[in-house]
């Protein structure tokens, strides 16, 4: 069985082509997969199914086997992936998600991709929308964990965010990461992003649901951005710098809040062959 390793910013993926939907996609298949002392090592398996509508589906599934419904870094991974064998026949795509079709415009250099834009759709503040147990929304709210206080505010790129803006200590944030991932309010566990606010730049933590903390989250980024952007710390509709671990993402949210968009790098490392 082939497979393809890439990243984006350090968010590193196993990469497999799916088109006949006969490759495992069992739990524990991933675990082994993207085990890093006995496996190929990465935090999730990305799986390149057919789809009618579009260039192809992208199956998101985490290092501990949960599925997620969208992976920001991932799907510039696959783009660049679909670019660069020929499986799209131009810089402009279409691949299909859990959280619905994503356009993708591709940059490349001598022919080969270096990264993609994505238009990652509309964020959803509502609860219900989260998911999150109440109603409305919960920008620069209050929820109790550990015995302390932490204010968020709760965005989804499809999947779940909760963006923290307080300030707080190394080890502060290495002690609520896991913590607030499965806090109760979610109905099924949350990213977390820990942001700081340096002059034009958003520097951010996250605690990736499924993989831990990670070197960068591109939906994390785009909740991050979004967060800030109607708590008032940024304006909406301008380029935003996001520094994540791995590296900067740039982030557009519209200001009437219909799109977000998100460009940053895509890197092959390298190829091989797994022992089923």
């Amino acid at each position: 069985m082939n497979f393809w390793k890439y990243h984006g910013l350090g968010n590193d993926f196993v990469i497999i082509e799916n088109l006949d939907l006969n490759i495992p996609d069992n739990p524990d298949f991933v675990r082994r997969v993207c085990d890093r002392r006995t496996g190929v090592g990465a935090d999730g398996i990305l799986y390149i199914n057919p789809d009618d509508d579009a260039n192809a589906f992208m199956r998101v599934l985490n290092s501990d086997g949960s599925e997620a419904e969208m992976c920001g870094n991932g799907i510039r991974c696959v783009a660049k992936h679909l670019y660069d064998f020929s499986l799209a026949p131009s810089k402009k795509m279409r691949i299909n998600t859990l959280d619905g079709m994503k356009d993708i415009v591709i940059q490349e250099e001598q022919g080969v991709a270096i990264g993609a834009t994505v238009d990652m759709g509309t964020p959803r503040l509502e609860r219900s929308d989260i998911p999150m147990i109440g109603s409305g929304r919960f920008i620069d709210n209050t929820l109790e964990v550990n015995g302390r206080t932490i204010t968020g505010t709760a965005v989804s790129m499809g999947n779940p965010h909760l963006v923290i803006f307080d300030s707080l200590s190394d080890e502060e944030i290495l002690n609520l990461g896991p913590m607030l991932e499965c806090h109760p309010l979610f109905t099924k566990r949350t990213n977390v992003e820990f942001v700081r606010i340096e002059k034009d730049v958003l520097t951010v933590l996250v605690y990736e649901r499924g993989a831990g903390w990670t070197q960068a989250c591109g939906t994390g980024a785009c909740a991050t951005a979004v967060a800030a952007g109607v708590r008032g710390s940024t304006s909406l509709g301008e380029d935003i710098r996001v520094r994540l671990p791995g590296g900067e993402l740039m982030i557009n949210v519209a200001e009437d809040l219909s799109s977000v968009k998100m460009t940053g790098p895509a890197v092959r490392v390298f190829c091989g062959e797994l022992e089923e």
